[in-house]
């Protein structure tokens, strides 16, 4: 198995790079940034996942281990596959996508060409535990009160998440419930 290669970039396509190395040029799809800041001729080190299917052997190369292991990672969800994995990291460096699972942002991983909602929730959910934020996990449902709070505040645009964390933020937690949509409000326009 290929895990790394260091080489001169021969070639550049709109989502892969052909690298030269000992006179072999090996085809390998990255990210769109590494696309966007190289040049040819220029050269670069990445380190590879190989993908083996029946009838392919593809390369997927990125900057640094932390990346590869976190496209790994969303290769262990699954439904999921090394072209929407790589989809994700061109939507967003390595620090958003750990963001987007640790806030449990949806709208992240489904604005990624064919991630629609069902597999954006299970990379969140399987994802989540093993970048240790377990103890965010919520996945009961939401009732009564803070089921109509959040709804308020999804409406003025707020993630589920932001409105979890604006109602861990209220000090007092007596009050109506337009109080505390208010003081949430409040809160969140603080945070941006």
């Amino acid at each position: 198995m290929i895990s790394y290669l260091e080489g001169t970039i021969k070639f550049k396509s709109t989502n892969y790079l052909t690298i030269l190395v000992g006179g072999v040029g090996y085809k390998v799809s990255v990210p769109a940034d590494i696309i966007a800041h190289t040049k040819l001729n220029q050269s670069l080190s990445l380190f590879i996942h190989t993908h083996v299917k029946e009838d392919a052997l593809d390369l997927y190369g990125f900057e640094t281990p932390d990346e590869l292991a976190m496209f790994e990672l969303l290769l262990s969800v699954s439904g999921i596959g090394p072209k929407t994995a790589l989809s994700i990291f061109s939507n967003g460096k390595l620090p958003k996508i750990k963001e987007a699972i640790i806030k449990g942002d949806v709208s992240f991983f489904t604005s990624v060409p064919r991630l629609w909602t069902k597999n954006s929730q299970k990379i969140i959910i399987e994802l989540r535990s093993k970048l240790g934020s377990l103890g965010l996990l919520d996945l009961g449902a939401d009732s009564g009160e803070t089921k109509e709070i959040i709804d308020a505040l999804k409406s003025f645009g707020f993630t589920p998440a932001e409105s979890r964390e604006a109602l861990k933020s209220l000090k007092d937690s007596e009050g109506s419930v337009s109080d505390k949509i208010r003081q949430s409000l409040k809160w969140l326009g603080k945070k941006t």
